[in-house]
């Protein structure tokens, strides 16, 4: 199993046929001061399963600040079902999870962390910057 496609984005959606449609794909956040709480994104996956890796599989995710405390954790569960394969014998799956509210308290480089079974599959790094200390914006 792995991820293919890690982005984050304004907004994101899966149609009826499965067509993931992507809109604003952003790796930086602006902000007039600190704390900041973004209004929205989306997390956008792209996970690629074997036809042998059909069942539950578990899913983590982790916003890590700078200094590498979580500010966020969230676990689920995705089952993973025979459907059409495509090269290699793989189905593609696409997931979107869209989160809303999230503040950030400081600038800074922060990752989201994708875990499937436990085992770590992508980085994504996000920066938020802003004004700098003792100076107002």
């Amino acid at each position: 199993m792995e991820i293919d496609l890690a982005v984050l984005a304004d907004a994101a959606t899966i149609d009826a046929s499965g067509k993931l449609n992507i809109l604003g794909i952003f790796d930086r956040i602006g902000a007039h001061s600190f704390p900041v709480r973004h209004p929205h994104l989306s997390l956008v996956l792209r996970i690629c399963a074997g036809l042998n890796e059909t069942g539950r599989h578990d899913v983590g995710i982790r916003l890590r600040a700078p200094g590498g405390e979580d500010l966020l954790e969230l676990n689920g569960e995705m089952h993973v079902g025979p459907g059409p394969a495509h090269s290699a014998g793989m189905v593609r799956i696409p997931h979107v999870l869209n989160l809303d509210g999230i503040v950030f308290p400081g600038p800074g480089a922060y990752t989201f962390e994708v875990a499937v079974d436990g085992e770590h599959h992508v980085s994504l790094p996000l920066t938020v910057y802003g004004p700098e200390a003792g100076h107002q914006a």
